[in-house]
């Protein structure tokens, strides 16, 4: 089966854990639903976070879904002066069917601006 990546991004309004938790898991849970994605679906997920990020790792936020043992990375976004503040992207690697041009990439809270020619 082929494994395609799908992409996401979610802003925050602040530098808060909890906050950081809603807006992942609820990125990661649209995500999975819009593209038919299961648990044993998924091979590894990459998140990044904006530099003005410190309250925690998004990949702890996701381990509350249940993907402990799924491959998590986090890594820091390129500190551009002008780009968007508090955003969290994600990359997900899974196994699907579907040809890319049928993948939905999620793009919440603000965060559609980022990329409106794949935002839903």
């Amino acid at each position: 089966m082929p494994i395609r990546a799908i992409r996401g991004a979610t802003q925050l309004r602040q530098d808060d854990f909890a906050e950081m938790t809603d807006a992942v898991v609820e990125l990661l849970g649209d995500l999975f639903a819009r593209n038919g994605i299961g648990h044993d679906d998924l091979v590894s997920i990459f998140f990044t976070s904006t530099p003005d990020l410190h309250c925690g790792f998004p990949a702890t936020a996701a381990r509350s879904l249940g993907l402990g043992d799924v491959p998590l990375m986090c890594a820091q976004e390129l500190d551009i002066a002008g780009a968007m503040p508090r955003v969290v992207r994600v990359m997900v690697h899974a196994e699907s069917d579907r040809p890319r041009s049928e993948l939905v990439h999620v793009y919440r809270r603000g965060a559609e601006a980022l990329r409106q020619d794949l935002a839903q």
